[in-house]
């Protein structure tokens, strides 16, 4: 039996999610809430028919244009050496998507949603399994730590991407943890934050550790 191709699964979860979506449509109120604040309370509803629809839209434009990301990359910052570790973290937004879409739809039919407790726990996966492909990734324009650092020199982009694989692998399942036990959002998103600002200033201090020293010689 032939492994089904990885554009046919994550086009199959987008699908998924409208029907999911069209499944449960009819028991839906006609204000769906689809924005929750910091603390956790809803502060943000959508009228139907675009409300409940509103995630499993955003998943098939997603979709598109992570589809022609890699036809549009420049010749020098080709995307195919790393197509399969591509694939997969298309699957990995798409599927954190469809878990916040679940979430949202069990908070319409009007099910106990603790969206501060479970909402992590994708965010969490979605982190640490980035952080596990992330070393793989080869420099391109849309996918990675893109600085002028890492773009300008292949071994600081490597260095850096292993990096902030490790960190965001760790930043992930501290997130996935903490976030069932009641840690507040402020500090979970303060671990995502971290996670992608210190991989930025650690490729400036790799690029300046592997610069020559003759770079700009004194005359």
């Amino acid at each position: 039996m032939r492994i089904m191709r990885p554009a046919v699964l994550n086009f199959g979860i987008v699908v998924l999610a409208f029907a999911v979506t069209a499944a449960v449509y009819d028991r839906l109120p006609g204000l769906v809430p689809t924005h929750w604040n910091i603390d956790g309370d809803v502060d943000g509803r959508m009228a139907k028919p675009w409300g409940p629809f509103v995630l499993p839209l955003t998943m098939a434009v997603l979709f598109a244009v992570l589809a022609i990301l890699p036809r549009i990359s420049p010749r020098n910052y080709d995307m195919t050496p790393f197509s399969r570790t591509y694939a997969v973290i298309q699957f990995a937004i798409l599927g954190y998507l469809f878990f916040i879409n679940a979430l949202v739809l069990a908070a319409g039919l009007g099910w106990p949603v603790s969206v501060n407790r479970l909402m992590p726990i994708g965010l969490g996966g979605l982190f640490a399994l980035l952080g596990n492909f992330m070393g793989k990734v080869t420099p391109n324009f849309f996918v990675g730590i893109r600085t002028p650092w890492t773009l300008a020199d292949p071994e600081v982009w490597l260095r850096t991407h292993r990096f902030a694989g490790w960190l965001m692998m760790l930043a992930g399942l501290a997130i996935a943890v903490a976030g069932p036990l009641g840690v507040g959002m402020r500090y979970l998103l303060g671990a995502v934050i971290l996670s992608a600002i210190v991989p930025a200033i650690y490729s400036y201090v790799v690029y300046r550790r592997l610069e020559p020293t003759d770079r700009n010689p004194s005359t």
